[in-house]
Formats: C-alpha cells, structure tokens, sequence
C-alpha cells in the first residue's frame, strides 16, 4: 500500500487539499501501477513560525 506524506508551510483549503489529493493519486497509480483505492495522502500543515529556511523563520 503506498502511501504519500506532504508537508506544507501554513494552512491549503479544503479545495486545494481535495485536488492535492486526486493529482497525487492519480500519478502514483500510474507510475507505481497500484490501484487508487490503496493509496494513503497525508497532508501536515505547519505553521510558518516553526519553519525555518535561509537562518530566518518563514513567519517574518
């Protein structure tokens, strides 16, 4: 069962979640040739002041 974690800085909308999701599955049931219904997305949502890049946090 593959699954698939995407991590993001600050909060997606339920929408783009929704197309999140359904792109990616597509793409690993093709390219991975596993049926749809087996494949797991995760998506985390962190927050931009417990991201850093650069030296400097994503918040500022």
């Amino acid at each position: 069962m593959p699954y698939v974690n995407i991590r993001v800085a600050g909060k997606l909308s339920r929408k783009q979640k929704d197309k999140i999701v359904k792109g990616v599955t597509k793409v690993i049931a093709r390219e991975a040739k596993k049926p749809e219904s087996s494949i797991l997305i995760f998506i985390d949502e962190d927050k931009r002041e417990n991201i850093g890049s650069g030296g400097k946090l994503l918040d500022k």
